[in-house]
């Protein structure tokens, strides 16, 4: 299957190609910005070190995105996901995880009004 072509990134001067709206060095600039600023500062407490660990430990037994295997699909997951998010009290076990692609994530994440609502 054909790839889009890539498109130059969105950051203010930045000539570089990229497959996503940034290149890898300006969204990292703006998810750090976002990280800093916007998101609630009683959820970016519990997103550090210890998360990065639970996230890795997770991923490495759950490789395969869970909402595309159960419509046959077989899609690497790349992110995990809270099920009750943290900021409603859910927590970093294992029941409340869930492994998933990015477009699942953000697509979940857009209908639950996170980050992008």
């Amino acid at each position: 299957m054909p790839y889009k072509p890539k498109r130059p990134c969105s950051y203010p001067g930045c000539p570089k190609l990229t497959e996503g709206r940034f290149c890898e060095e300006h969204q990292k600039t703006i998810d750090d910005h976002y990280n800093k600023y916007e998101r609630d500062p009683a959820t970016r407490k519990h997103y550090g070190r210890r998360w990065k660990r639970i996230r890795d430990r997770f991923l490495g037994e759950h490789p395969l995105c869970e909402r595309c295997q159960k419509e046959g699909r077989l899609t690497p997951a790349e992110e995990v996901h809270h099920i009750i998010p943290l900021s409603r009290g859910g927590t970093h076990a294992a029941d409340n995880l869930m492994a998933l692609c990015t477009s699942c994530h953000s697509t979940i994440t857009a209908k639950e009004g996170g980050r992008w609502g």
